[in-house]
């Protein structure tokens, strides 16, 4: 038989062990940004707030609930109002009110799912009123929308949605080649402009510079003549005082004799030319010299008897 005492040790044993399997059972502690929500005999008790607390042995257990901020990634496929079929990557950044602990815990079975109905109801309702650009310029209106729609509906639950925020608007690749045609066709063409004013910017400069160019070309020459009439009228009124007798024309036929020779000694300085002179005789500058004054004569103008000019020779011929 077994001794009384070895009974009565295994009965102690056995006490020892339910009292520490009850303190254990009863002493508990809430993190930071945790809430505990304990209950008795399976009814809502009270919310336990971070730190150490007990509970009543065997009727009371305790079940907690993340305080900090969670995100739910969701991601919708739509129409917009032009016929283009869109994706749309939301974050959902939401949190559990410590003020209504009750409500996030026992309202809502799945929270998660229900943030992600409503942001499909929310971007299901507002994306296929606008077209594909509208979509890309309103992504801030649209995050509005659906943050203000799940603040409405979430805040009676015990979640507060801190943002709702549009990542992306994911065209279909064949949607989004044919943008990025379009978008390089309309820089070609205004790149094409650019250089069709600045060929346009040139070429009006030069037609600038070529007629100032001309115009600066033409004083010159008009001076360099008036230069050549004014040294040939000293070189004949020279001539004519230094020989007794001669008139302009003999002066003239000097004159066509000597540029008529300086002429035949710069084609003969040149190493390569190939003019030809026809004919190229002395008496070439008596015929010269005799059609030019026969041009002076023909331009003179006559004058009646009276002293006033009338047309000249060879208007009158016509």
């Amino acid at each position: 038989m077994t001794p009384p005492s070895v009974i009565l040790i295994g009965i102690l044993a056995i006490v020892a062990i339910f009292i520490l399997v009850t303190i254990l059972k009863t002493m508990y502690t809430v993190r930071t940004y945790t809430a505990g929500v304990v209950e008795r005999f399976g009814k809502f008790n009270r919310v336990s707030q971070p730190g150490l607390h007990v509970l009543l042995p065997w009727a009371e257990n305790v079940r907690f609930v993340d305080l900090q901020v969670q995100q739910a990634d969701v991601s919708v496929e739509t129409k917009t109002k032009d016929n283009v079929f869109v994706t749309i990557p939301v974050s959902v950044q939401y949190q559990v009110l410590s003020n209504k602990v009750f409500e996030a815990y026992y309202k809502l079975s799945s929270p998660r799912k229900q943030i992600e109905s409503y942001v499909f109801n929310s971007i299901l309702g507002h994306v296929p009123t606008l077209t594909l650009d509208e979509a890309f310029e309103q992504q801030a209106a649209i995050s509005a929308a659906v943050k203000k729609e799940l603040d409405d509906v979430m805040s009676e639950f015990g979640y507060n949605i801190l943002k709702a925020l549009v990542t992306d608007i994911v065209p279909d690749a064949k949607v989004k080649a044919a943008m990025n045609d379009i978008n390089a066709a309309q820089r070609e063409q205004t790149a094409a402009q650019a250089r069709g004013e600045a060929e346009k910017i040139l070429k009006v400069k030069q037609a600038e510079a070529e007629a100032q160019s001309k115009a600066l070309q033409g004083e010159g020459v008009a001076r360099q003549r008036q230069a050549i009439i004014q040294g040939l009228q000293a070189s004949v009124e020279q001539f004519k005082s230094a020989v007794e007798g001669s008139t302009a024309r003999d002066v003239m036929a000097m004159v066509l004799l000597t540029q008529y020779f300086d002429t035949l000694r710069d084609i003969g300085t040149l190493g390569k030319s190939n003019t030809i002179l026809l004919p190229n005789q002395p008496g070439t500058v008596n015929d010269l010299l005799t059609q030019i004054m026969a041009g002076f004569e023909a331009t003179k103008p006559n004058y009646d008897g009276n002293g006033h000019a009338v047309a000249s020779t060879l208007a009158q011929s016509r």
